[in-house]
Protein backbone atom coordinates (compact mmCIF):
# COMPACT_ATOMS: atom_id res chain seq x y z
CA UNK A 1 0.00 0.00 0.00
CA UNK A 2 1.19 3.48 -0.82
CA UNK A 3 0.68 5.42 2.40
CA UNK A 4 2.55 8.44 1.04
CA UNK A 5 4.93 8.98 3.97
CA UNK A 6 5.60 12.49 2.69
CA UNK A 7 2.24 13.51 4.07
CA UNK A 8 3.58 12.94 7.56
CA UNK A 9 5.58 16.15 7.08
CA UNK A 10 6.62 17.02 10.59
CA UNK A 11 6.47 20.74 9.97
CA UNK A 12 2.79 20.47 9.16
CA UNK A 13 2.11 18.27 12.16
CA UNK A 14 3.47 20.68 14.75
CA UNK A 15 0.78 21.90 17.05
CA UNK A 16 0.47 22.54 20.75
CA UNK A 17 -1.36 19.81 22.68
CA UNK A 18 -1.65 20.72 26.33
CA UNK A 19 -3.57 18.85 29.01
CA UNK A 20 -4.79 21.62 31.27
CA UNK A 21 -6.37 19.40 33.91
CA UNK A 22 -5.31 16.41 35.95
CA UNK A 23 -7.14 14.18 33.50
CA UNK A 24 -5.35 12.89 30.43
CA UNK A 25 -6.39 13.85 26.89
CA UNK A 26 -9.40 12.00 25.55
CA UNK A 27 -7.41 9.84 23.15
CA UNK A 28 -4.82 8.81 25.73
CA UNK A 29 -5.95 5.74 27.60
CA UNK A 30 -4.54 2.40 28.63
CA UNK A 31 -7.92 0.76 28.98
CA UNK A 32 -9.41 -1.07 25.98
CA UNK A 33 -12.46 0.41 24.20
CA UNK A 34 -15.84 -0.45 25.65
CA UNK A 35 -18.97 -1.08 23.66
CA UNK A 36 -22.17 0.80 24.40
CA UNK A 37 -23.58 4.10 25.47
CA UNK A 38 -24.83 7.21 23.70
CA UNK A 39 -22.53 10.18 23.24
CA UNK A 40 -24.28 13.49 23.75
CA UNK A 41 -22.54 16.64 22.56
CA UNK A 42 -23.41 20.24 21.73
CA UNK A 43 -23.49 22.01 18.36
CA UNK A 44 -23.93 25.77 18.39
CA UNK A 45 -25.83 26.03 15.09
CA UNK A 46 -28.22 23.77 13.21
CA UNK A 47 -27.68 22.53 9.61
CA UNK A 48 -30.03 24.02 7.03
CA UNK A 49 -29.59 21.21 4.50
CA UNK A 50 -27.83 17.84 4.42
CA UNK A 51 -25.42 18.12 1.47
CA UNK A 52 -21.74 17.60 2.36
CA UNK A 53 -20.51 18.88 -0.99
CA UNK A 54 -22.19 22.28 -0.64
CA UNK A 55 -21.51 23.06 3.01
CA UNK A 56 -18.56 24.70 4.74
CA UNK A 57 -19.59 25.02 8.40
CA UNK A 58 -18.80 22.88 11.44
CA UNK A 59 -22.52 23.21 12.22
CA UNK A 60 -23.12 20.86 9.32
CA UNK A 61 -20.21 18.48 9.72
CA UNK A 62 -20.38 17.70 13.44
CA UNK A 63 -23.88 16.16 13.41
CA UNK A 64 -23.73 14.69 9.89
CA UNK A 65 -20.15 13.35 9.39
CA UNK A 66 -20.81 10.12 11.36
CA UNK A 67 -23.26 8.99 8.65
CA UNK A 68 -20.75 9.07 5.81
CA UNK A 69 -17.48 7.61 4.61
CA UNK A 70 -14.81 9.19 2.43
CA UNK A 71 -12.24 7.65 0.11
CA UNK A 72 -9.34 8.42 2.48
CA UNK A 73 -9.29 10.22 5.81
CA UNK A 74 -6.88 11.82 8.25
CA UNK A 75 -5.85 9.80 11.28
CA UNK A 76 -6.67 12.30 14.02
CA UNK A 77 -4.42 10.62 16.59
CA UNK A 78 -1.49 10.88 14.17
CA UNK A 79 -2.42 14.02 12.24
CA UNK A 80 -1.61 14.67 9.42
CA UNK A 81 -1.12 10.99 8.53
CA UNK A 82 -3.56 9.82 5.88
CA UNK A 83 -5.19 6.39 6.07
CA UNK A 84 -7.75 4.52 4.04
CA UNK A 85 -11.44 4.79 4.70
CA UNK A 86 -13.40 3.31 1.81
CA UNK A 87 -10.09 2.71 0.03
CA UNK A 88 -8.33 -0.46 1.10
CA UNK A 89 -5.18 0.55 -0.78
CA UNK A 90 -4.04 3.11 -3.33
CA UNK A 91 -1.28 3.78 -5.81
CA UNK A 92 0.12 6.97 -7.28
CA UNK A 93 1.89 6.90 -10.65
CA UNK A 94 5.48 8.24 -10.80
CA UNK A 95 4.33 11.30 -12.75
CA UNK A 96 1.60 11.91 -10.12
CA UNK A 97 -1.07 12.07 -12.83
CA UNK A 98 -2.86 8.82 -12.02
CA UNK A 99 -4.34 7.75 -8.68
CA UNK A 100 -5.69 4.21 -8.44
CA UNK A 101 -7.82 3.13 -5.48
CA UNK A 102 -8.86 -0.38 -4.49
CA UNK A 103 -12.08 -0.27 -2.48
CA UNK A 104 -13.08 -2.41 0.46
CA UNK A 105 -15.26 -5.30 -0.70
CA UNK A 106 -17.71 -5.30 2.20
CA UNK A 107 -19.18 -1.79 2.26
CA UNK A 108 -22.96 -1.33 2.41
CA UNK A 109 -25.04 1.81 2.28
CA UNK A 110 -27.50 2.13 5.12
CA UNK A 111 -30.34 0.98 2.86
CA UNK A 112 -28.48 -2.32 2.34
CA UNK A 113 -27.23 -1.62 -1.21
CA UNK A 114 -23.60 -2.39 -1.96
CA UNK A 115 -21.05 0.35 -2.55
CA UNK A 116 -19.04 0.10 -5.79
CA UNK A 117 -16.62 2.24 -7.74
CA UNK A 118 -19.61 3.75 -9.57
CA UNK A 119 -20.66 5.49 -6.35
CA UNK A 120 -17.20 6.98 -5.85
CA UNK A 121 -17.11 8.18 -9.46
CA UNK A 122 -20.57 9.73 -9.30
CA UNK A 123 -19.74 11.52 -6.04
CA UNK A 124 -16.47 12.98 -7.35
CA UNK A 125 -18.04 13.98 -10.65
CA UNK A 126 -20.59 15.91 -8.60
CA UNK A 127 -17.79 17.58 -6.60
CA UNK A 128 -15.52 18.43 -9.54
CA UNK A 129 -18.19 19.11 -12.16
CA UNK A 130 -21.48 19.82 -10.37
CA UNK A 131 -24.62 19.68 -12.53
CA UNK A 132 -26.71 22.85 -12.96
CA UNK A 133 -28.24 23.98 -9.70
CA UNK A 134 -25.94 21.84 -7.52
CA UNK A 135 -23.42 23.71 -5.37
CA UNK A 136 -19.90 22.30 -4.92
CA UNK A 137 -18.12 24.56 -2.45
CA UNK A 138 -14.70 23.07 -3.20
CA UNK A 139 -14.82 22.41 -6.93
CA UNK A 140 -11.70 24.57 -7.49
CA UNK A 141 -9.71 22.04 -5.42
CA UNK A 142 -10.50 19.35 -7.99
CA UNK A 143 -9.98 21.29 -11.22
CA UNK A 144 -7.07 18.98 -12.09
CA UNK A 145 -9.33 15.92 -12.47
CA UNK A 146 -9.61 15.15 -16.20
CA UNK A 147 -11.31 11.76 -16.10
CA UNK A 148 -12.48 9.08 -13.66
CA UNK A 149 -12.44 5.44 -14.76
CA UNK A 150 -14.01 2.42 -13.08
CA UNK A 151 -12.30 -0.65 -14.60
CA UNK A 152 -13.92 -2.85 -11.97
CA UNK A 153 -16.57 -2.64 -9.24
CA UNK A 154 -13.85 -2.20 -6.61
CA UNK A 155 -11.36 -0.11 -8.61
CA UNK A 156 -11.54 3.60 -9.35
CA UNK A 157 -8.86 5.51 -11.27
CA UNK A 158 -8.47 9.30 -11.30
CA UNK A 159 -6.57 10.86 -14.21
CA UNK A 160 -5.25 14.39 -13.64
CA UNK A 161 -4.47 17.18 -16.07
CA UNK A 162 -1.49 18.22 -13.97
CA UNK A 163 0.33 16.84 -10.91
CA UNK A 164 -1.61 18.39 -8.04
CA UNK A 165 0.56 18.77 -4.92
CA UNK A 166 -2.40 18.56 -2.54
CA UNK A 167 -4.27 15.75 -4.28
CA UNK A 168 -3.83 13.00 -1.71
CA UNK A 169 -4.97 15.35 1.05
CA UNK A 170 -7.94 16.34 -1.10
CA UNK A 171 -8.98 12.69 -1.34
CA UNK A 172 -9.01 12.68 2.49
CA UNK A 173 -11.30 15.70 2.72
CA UNK A 174 -14.03 15.16 5.34
CA UNK A 175 -16.42 17.04 3.04
CA UNK A 176 -16.21 14.48 0.22
CA UNK A 177 -19.02 12.22 1.38
CA UNK A 178 -19.59 9.31 -0.95
CA UNK A 179 -23.19 9.15 -2.13
CA UNK A 180 -25.19 6.47 -3.90
CA UNK A 181 -24.78 6.79 -7.68
CA UNK A 182 -28.30 5.45 -8.16
CA UNK A 183 -29.79 8.13 -5.89
CA UNK A 184 -27.79 10.88 -7.62
CA UNK A 185 -28.87 9.65 -11.06
CA UNK A 186 -32.51 9.81 -9.99
CA UNK A 187 -32.11 13.21 -8.31
CA UNK A 188 -28.84 15.21 -8.16
CA UNK A 189 -30.35 17.15 -5.23
CA UNK A 190 -31.08 14.00 -3.19
CA UNK A 191 -28.33 14.68 -0.57
CA UNK A 192 -29.78 18.08 0.25
CA UNK A 193 -32.82 16.55 1.93
CA UNK A 194 -31.86 12.92 2.61
CA UNK A 195 -29.10 11.19 4.57
CA UNK A 196 -27.86 7.92 3.10
CA UNK A 197 -24.24 6.95 3.65
CA UNK A 198 -21.97 4.06 4.55
CA UNK A 199 -20.58 5.56 7.77
CA UNK A 200 -20.55 4.11 11.27
CA UNK A 201 -23.93 5.57 12.25
CA UNK A 202 -27.36 5.47 10.63
CA UNK A 203 -29.49 8.60 10.55
CA UNK A 204 -32.27 8.30 13.14
CA UNK A 205 -33.95 11.70 13.38
CA UNK A 206 -33.54 15.46 13.14
CA UNK A 207 -35.86 17.34 15.46
CA UNK A 208 -35.51 20.90 14.23
CA UNK A 209 -34.50 23.38 16.86
CA UNK A 210 -33.61 20.62 19.30
CA UNK A 211 -31.29 17.78 18.29
CA UNK A 212 -29.88 15.35 15.71
CA UNK A 213 -29.60 11.64 16.47
CA UNK A 214 -27.72 8.70 14.93
CA UNK A 215 -27.63 5.00 15.84
CA UNK A 216 -24.99 2.33 15.39
CA UNK A 217 -24.74 0.76 11.90
CA UNK A 218 -24.47 -2.92 12.70
CA UNK A 219 -23.08 -3.71 9.23
CA UNK A 220 -20.29 -1.12 9.30
CA UNK A 221 -17.27 -2.25 7.30
CA UNK A 222 -14.77 -1.97 10.19
CA UNK A 223 -15.30 -5.02 12.44
CA UNK A 224 -16.22 -4.14 16.01
CA UNK A 225 -16.83 -0.47 15.26
CA UNK A 226 -18.36 1.85 16.12
CA UNK A 227 -18.15 1.36 19.85
CA UNK A 228 -21.04 3.68 20.69
CA UNK A 229 -24.66 2.57 20.45
CA UNK A 230 -25.44 6.02 19.15
CA UNK A 231 -24.98 9.75 19.49
CA UNK A 232 -27.09 12.83 19.94
CA UNK A 233 -26.07 16.36 18.85
CA UNK A 234 -27.96 18.98 20.84
CA UNK A 235 -28.39 22.39 19.22
CA UNK A 236 -27.78 24.99 21.90
CA UNK A 237 -26.28 28.43 22.49
CA UNK A 238 -23.13 29.35 24.42
CA UNK A 239 -24.60 29.81 27.93
CA UNK A 240 -26.60 26.59 27.61
CA UNK A 241 -23.44 24.76 26.54
CA UNK A 242 -21.62 25.77 29.72
CA UNK A 243 -24.55 24.67 31.89
CA UNK A 244 -24.70 21.36 30.02
CA UNK A 245 -20.98 20.79 30.60
CA UNK A 246 -21.29 21.46 34.32
CA UNK A 247 -24.36 19.26 34.76
CA UNK A 248 -22.75 16.39 32.85
CA UNK A 249 -25.47 16.44 30.18
CA UNK A 250 -22.94 16.77 27.33
CA UNK A 251 -19.52 15.19 26.95
CA UNK A 252 -18.16 17.77 24.50
CA UNK A 253 -18.63 20.71 22.18
CA UNK A 254 -16.10 19.82 19.50
CA UNK A 255 -15.59 23.24 17.90
CA UNK A 256 -13.95 25.00 20.83
CA UNK A 257 -14.38 27.14 23.93
CA UNK A 258 -12.81 30.43 25.02
CA UNK A 259 -9.98 30.80 27.57
CA UNK A 260 -12.52 32.23 30.01
CA UNK A 261 -14.83 29.23 29.59
CA UNK A 262 -11.89 26.84 29.92
CA UNK A 263 -10.89 28.38 33.23
CA UNK A 264 -14.48 28.33 34.46
CA UNK A 265 -14.83 24.62 33.70
CA UNK A 266 -11.52 23.73 35.30
CA UNK A 267 -12.46 25.57 38.47
CA UNK A 268 -15.68 23.57 38.81
CA UNK A 269 -15.72 20.87 41.51
CA UNK A 270 -14.53 17.40 40.56
CA UNK A 271 -12.19 16.16 37.85
CA UNK A 272 -14.74 15.38 35.15
CA UNK A 273 -13.24 17.65 32.47
CA UNK A 274 -10.17 17.21 30.26
CA UNK A 275 -8.93 20.12 28.14
CA UNK A 276 -6.71 20.13 25.05
CA UNK A 277 -5.33 23.02 23.00
CA UNK A 278 -3.96 23.52 19.48
CA UNK A 279 -3.28 26.34 17.06
CA UNK A 280 -6.36 26.37 14.86
CA UNK A 281 -6.53 26.08 11.08
CA UNK A 282 -9.20 28.81 11.02
CA UNK A 283 -9.26 32.56 10.72
CA UNK A 284 -11.66 35.43 10.24
CA UNK A 285 -11.70 37.09 6.82
CA UNK A 286 -12.85 40.55 5.79
CA UNK A 287 -14.63 40.35 2.42
CA UNK A 288 -15.19 43.48 0.34
CA UNK A 289 -17.93 43.33 -2.28
CA UNK A 290 -15.89 44.25 -5.37
CA UNK A 291 -19.07 44.59 -7.43
CA UNK A 292 -20.43 47.43 -5.28
CA UNK A 293 -18.91 50.97 -5.17
CA UNK A 294 -16.81 52.23 -3.48
CA UNK A 295 -15.33 48.76 -2.88
CA UNK A 296 -14.66 48.47 -6.59
CA UNK A 297 -11.69 50.77 -5.86
CA UNK A 298 -8.59 48.97 -4.54
CA UNK A 299 -7.56 52.12 -2.66
CA UNK A 300 -10.72 51.97 -0.54
CA UNK A 301 -10.33 48.27 0.21
CA UNK A 302 -6.64 48.70 1.05
CA UNK A 303 -7.40 51.68 3.31
CA UNK A 304 -9.90 49.65 5.32
CA UNK A 305 -7.36 46.83 5.73
CA UNK A 306 -4.61 49.29 6.74
CA UNK A 307 -6.80 50.69 9.52
CA UNK A 308 -7.08 47.37 11.37
CA UNK A 309 -4.79 47.06 14.41
CA UNK A 310 -4.16 43.34 14.05
CA UNK A 311 -1.17 43.13 16.38
CA UNK A 312 -2.76 45.14 19.17
CA UNK A 313 -6.02 43.22 18.86
CA UNK A 314 -4.25 39.84 18.97
CA UNK A 315 -2.53 40.74 22.24
CA UNK A 316 -5.82 41.85 23.76
CA UNK A 317 -8.37 39.39 22.41
CA UNK A 318 -6.42 36.17 23.00
CA UNK A 319 -7.23 36.45 26.71
CA UNK A 320 -10.98 36.17 26.14
CA UNK A 321 -11.60 34.83 22.62
CA UNK A 322 -10.37 32.31 20.02
CA UNK A 323 -8.55 35.14 18.24
CA UNK A 324 -4.81 34.95 18.90
CA UNK A 325 -2.46 35.01 15.90
CA UNK A 326 -1.60 37.54 13.18
CA UNK A 327 -1.00 35.85 9.85
CA UNK A 328 -1.46 36.06 6.11
CA UNK A 329 -3.14 33.58 3.80
CA UNK A 330 -1.49 30.54 5.45
CA UNK A 331 -1.75 29.51 9.11
CA UNK A 332 1.01 31.10 11.24
CA UNK A 333 3.57 28.43 12.12
CA UNK A 334 2.78 26.21 9.15
CA UNK A 335 5.57 25.48 6.69
CA UNK A 336 4.11 27.76 3.99
CA UNK A 337 3.42 30.70 6.30
CA UNK A 338 5.17 34.00 5.57
CA UNK A 339 7.79 34.92 8.23
CA UNK A 340 6.84 37.89 10.38
CA UNK A 341 9.77 39.93 9.03
CA UNK A 342 8.20 39.75 5.57
CA UNK A 343 4.55 39.79 6.66
CA UNK A 344 4.90 43.24 8.28
CA UNK A 345 5.82 44.74 4.89
CA UNK A 346 2.41 43.82 3.41
CA UNK A 347 -0.28 46.55 3.60
CA UNK A 348 -2.38 46.05 6.71
CA UNK A 349 0.15 43.98 8.63
CA UNK A 350 2.63 46.60 9.82
CA UNK A 351 3.16 46.96 13.56
CA UNK A 352 3.11 50.76 13.14
CA UNK A 353 -0.65 51.22 13.29
CA UNK A 354 -0.42 55.03 13.49
CA UNK A 355 1.47 55.21 10.18
CA UNK A 356 -0.90 52.66 8.62
CA UNK A 357 -3.96 54.69 9.57
CA UNK A 358 -2.45 57.87 8.17
CA UNK A 359 -1.87 56.02 4.90
CA UNK A 360 -5.46 54.77 5.04
CA UNK A 361 -6.80 58.32 5.37
CA UNK A 362 -4.61 59.43 2.46
CA UNK A 363 -5.92 56.64 0.24
CA UNK A 364 -9.56 57.44 1.06
CA UNK A 365 -8.94 61.11 0.32
CA UNK A 366 -7.22 60.21 -2.96
CA UNK A 367 -10.23 58.06 -3.90
CA UNK A 368 -12.58 60.96 -3.09
CA UNK A 369 -14.26 59.06 -0.24
CA UNK A 370 -15.36 61.10 2.80
CA UNK A 371 -17.70 60.12 5.62
CA UNK A 372 -18.05 56.56 4.36
CA UNK A 373 -20.86 54.57 5.93
CA UNK A 374 -20.98 50.81 5.44
CA UNK A 375 -22.89 47.78 6.64
CA UNK A 376 -20.93 44.77 7.88
CA UNK A 377 -22.62 41.38 7.47
CA UNK A 378 -21.83 39.19 10.50
CA UNK A 379 -22.67 35.58 11.26
CA UNK A 380 -24.82 35.32 14.38
CA UNK A 381 -22.21 33.19 16.15
CA UNK A 382 -20.96 35.32 19.05
CA UNK A 383 -17.57 33.64 19.38
CA UNK A 384 -15.47 34.89 17.69
CA UNK A 385 -17.53 36.75 15.08
CA UNK A 386 -18.88 39.47 17.37
CA UNK A 387 -15.41 40.26 18.71
CA UNK A 388 -14.06 40.42 15.17
CA UNK A 389 -16.89 42.67 14.02
CA UNK A 390 -16.42 45.02 16.97
CA UNK A 391 -12.69 45.19 16.18
CA UNK A 392 -13.46 46.22 12.61
CA UNK A 393 -16.00 48.86 13.64
CA UNK A 394 -13.59 50.35 16.18
CA UNK A 395 -10.68 50.31 13.71
CA UNK A 396 -12.63 51.92 10.89
CA UNK A 397 -14.00 54.63 13.17
CA UNK A 398 -10.41 55.90 13.58
CA UNK A 399 -10.29 56.78 9.88
CA UNK A 400 -13.75 58.36 9.76
CA UNK A 401 -15.74 55.32 8.60
CA UNK A 402 -19.07 54.49 10.26
CA UNK A 403 -19.97 50.82 10.52
CA UNK A 404 -23.39 49.27 11.08
CA UNK A 405 -23.43 45.57 11.94
CA UNK A 406 -26.08 43.30 10.43
CA UNK A 407 -26.00 40.06 12.40
CA UNK A 408 -27.75 37.12 10.71
CA UNK A 409 -27.98 33.41 11.43
CA UNK A 410 -25.42 31.62 9.27
CA UNK A 411 -27.94 30.39 6.70
CA UNK A 412 -29.51 33.83 6.17
CA UNK A 413 -25.99 35.31 6.13
CA UNK A 414 -25.11 32.86 3.36
CA UNK A 415 -28.16 33.80 1.30
CA UNK A 416 -27.28 37.49 1.46
CA UNK A 417 -23.64 36.84 0.55
CA UNK A 418 -24.57 34.56 -2.35
CA UNK A 419 -26.94 37.22 -3.69
CA UNK A 420 -24.15 39.82 -3.62
CA UNK A 421 -26.36 42.26 -1.70
CA UNK A 422 -23.81 43.44 0.87
CA UNK A 423 -21.04 46.00 1.44
CA UNK A 424 -18.54 44.12 3.58
CA UNK A 425 -18.82 40.67 5.14
CA UNK A 426 -17.01 39.05 8.03
CA UNK A 427 -16.31 35.55 6.75
CA UNK A 428 -14.15 32.72 8.05
CA UNK A 429 -11.66 30.37 6.48
CA UNK A 430 -11.32 26.96 8.04
CA UNK A 431 -10.36 23.67 6.55
CA UNK A 432 -8.76 20.33 7.20
CA UNK A 433 -5.14 20.64 6.10
CA UNK A 434 -2.32 23.17 5.80
CA UNK A 435 -1.91 23.34 2.05
CA UNK A 436 -2.15 26.31 -0.34
CA UNK A 437 -4.34 24.50 -2.87
CA UNK A 438 -6.89 24.00 -0.11
CA UNK A 439 -6.40 27.30 1.75
CA UNK A 440 -6.31 29.75 -1.15
CA UNK A 441 -9.72 29.04 -2.70
CA UNK A 442 -11.25 32.05 -0.92
CA UNK A 443 -8.98 34.28 -3.05
CA UNK A 444 -9.23 32.61 -6.48
CA UNK A 445 -11.54 34.30 -9.03
CA UNK A 446 -15.22 33.89 -8.25
CA UNK A 447 -16.03 32.11 -11.52
CA UNK A 448 -13.58 29.38 -10.52
CA UNK A 449 -14.33 29.30 -6.81
CA UNK A 450 -17.84 29.97 -5.46
CA UNK A 451 -16.42 30.51 -1.95
CA UNK A 452 -14.70 33.72 -3.09
CA UNK A 453 -17.53 35.91 -1.87
CA UNK A 454 -15.88 39.18 -2.90
CA UNK A 455 -16.87 38.44 -6.49
CA UNK A 456 -13.39 39.41 -7.68
CA UNK A 457 -11.76 38.26 -10.89
CA UNK A 458 -7.96 38.29 -10.94
CA UNK A 459 -6.32 36.08 -13.56
CA UNK A 460 -2.87 36.78 -12.15
CA UNK A 461 -3.94 35.15 -8.87
CA UNK A 462 -5.52 32.30 -10.81
CA UNK A 463 -2.25 31.67 -12.66
CA UNK A 464 -0.28 31.72 -9.41
CA UNK A 465 -2.80 29.34 -7.82
CA UNK A 466 -2.31 26.81 -10.62
CA UNK A 467 1.43 27.43 -10.54
CA UNK A 468 1.82 26.51 -6.88
CA UNK A 469 -0.47 23.51 -7.30
CA UNK A 470 1.70 21.92 -10.00
CA UNK A 471 5.06 22.74 -8.39
CA UNK A 472 6.71 19.85 -6.62
CA UNK A 473 9.71 21.75 -5.24
CA UNK A 474 8.64 23.07 -1.77
CA UNK A 475 10.89 26.15 -1.98
CA UNK A 476 9.62 27.18 -5.40
CA UNK A 477 6.07 26.52 -4.29
CA UNK A 478 6.53 28.68 -1.18
CA UNK A 479 7.86 31.52 -3.36
CA UNK A 480 4.75 31.35 -5.57
CA UNK A 481 2.52 31.36 -2.49
CA UNK A 482 4.31 34.46 -1.16
CA UNK A 483 3.78 36.23 -4.49
CA UNK A 484 0.11 35.20 -4.40
CA UNK A 485 -0.24 36.50 -0.85
CA UNK A 486 1.37 39.90 -1.48
CA UNK A 487 -0.74 40.55 -4.57
CA UNK A 488 -3.98 39.32 -2.96
CA UNK A 489 -3.54 41.36 0.22
CA UNK A 490 -2.43 44.47 -1.62
CA UNK A 491 -5.47 44.34 -3.90
CA UNK A 492 -7.45 43.48 -0.75
CA UNK A 493 -10.47 41.78 -2.28
CA UNK A 494 -10.50 39.58 0.83
CA UNK A 495 -8.06 39.98 3.73
CA UNK A 496 -7.33 37.92 6.86
CA UNK A 497 -8.28 39.46 10.19
CA UNK A 498 -6.88 37.13 12.90
CA UNK A 499 -6.15 33.40 13.18
CA UNK A 500 -7.60 31.30 16.00
CA UNK A 501 -6.45 29.14 18.90
CA UNK A 502 -8.48 25.98 19.57
CA UNK A 503 -9.44 24.83 23.08
CA UNK A 504 -11.69 21.78 23.47
CA UNK A 505 -13.12 20.52 26.73
CA UNK A 506 -14.36 16.94 26.95
CA UNK A 507 -15.76 14.71 29.63
CA UNK A 508 -13.02 12.59 31.20
CA UNK A 509 -15.15 9.58 30.24
CA UNK A 510 -14.84 10.37 26.52
CA UNK A 511 -12.07 8.28 24.96
CA UNK A 512 -10.69 7.81 21.47
CA UNK A 513 -11.07 11.43 20.35
CA UNK A 514 -8.00 13.58 19.57
CA UNK A 515 -7.65 17.30 19.05
CA UNK A 516 -6.14 18.52 15.76
CA UNK A 517 -5.63 22.00 14.24
CA UNK A 518 -8.87 21.44 12.32
CA UNK A 519 -12.33 21.18 13.86
CA UNK A 520 -13.43 19.24 10.76
CA UNK A 521 -11.13 16.25 11.31
CA UNK A 522 -11.94 13.14 13.35
CA UNK A 523 -15.68 13.72 13.62
CA UNK A 524 -17.03 10.43 12.21
CA UNK A 525 -16.96 9.10 15.83
CA UNK A 526 -15.94 5.61 14.67
CA UNK A 527 -13.13 5.39 17.25
CA UNK A 528 -14.90 7.12 20.13
CA UNK A 529 -16.12 5.31 23.23
CA UNK A 530 -17.35 6.05 26.74
CA UNK A 531 -15.47 4.78 29.78
CA UNK A 532 -18.32 4.59 32.25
Amino acid sequence: MNRAPGWRLTALAVFLLAALSASQGAAQTDTPPRRGGTLEFAVLVEPSNYDCHANTSFAFLHPIAPHYSTLLKFDAQNYPQIVGNLAESWNVSPDRLTYTFKLRPNVLFHDGSKLTSADVKASYERIAHPPPGVVSARKADYASIARIDTPGPLTVVFHLLWPEAAMLANFASPWNCIYSAAKLAADPHFPETHVLGTGPFVFAEHVKGQYWRGTRWEKYFEPGKPYLDGYRADFMTGPAVMNAYKSGKIAAEFRGITPVQRDELLEAPGDRIAVSESPWLSNLLVVFNTRRPPFTDARVRRALSLAIDRWGAAAKLQRTTFLKYVGGVMRPGSNMATPESELVTIPGFSRDIAASREEAKRLLDEAGIHGLKLTLMVRDIPMPHYAGADLLAESWRTIGVTTTQDRRNIWDWQKVIDSGEFDVALDFSGDFYDDPTIQLTKYVSHDLSPVNYSGSTDRFLDALYIGQAVTGDPRKRAKIVRDFERHALTEAYTVPLLWWNRIVATSASLKGWSITPSHFIGQDLSDVWLDR
